[in-house]
């Protein structure tokens, strides 16, 4: 048997093929594996608005900084991002910060501007 990926709606394991879409039988949610497949590299701010490279983000929360004694304060924006999809350690948010410098965010701290 295949590996299928599990329902996305509401995340079922039992999902099954029938021509060219994906069927869950627990909740009759159907969909397309291409649309799977678009949605693996899409990422999503804290609310779920679709970030592109180039957005504007706001800082949802007050974040710590190694290395240094200051934070970065909640409310601040932050110009020309650049994303990264496929970050190990879940930052997939590059950028630079006035007063901090080139860093690295999480998409679940940010909102989009």
């Amino acid at each position: 048997m295949e590996n299928l990926p599990n329902c996305p709606k509401c995340n079922s394991e039992y999902t099954y093929e029938d021509g060219s879409l994906l069927v869950c039988p627990e909740c009759s949610h159907e969909w397309s594996l291409e649309s799977v497949n678009e949605e693996v590299n899409v990422i999503k701010d804290a609310n779920g608005n679709v970030l592109n490279d180039g957005d504007a983000v706001t800082v949802i929360k007050d974040l710590k900084v190694k290395g240094s004694s200051s934070s970065i304060k909640i409310g601040t924006k932050v110009k020309s991002i650049r994303l990264v999809p496929d970050a190990a350690d879940g930052h997939d948010i590059e950028c630079k910060i006035d007063g901090f410098g080139a860093m690295k965010l999480k998409s679940s701290v940010v909102k989009k501007a």
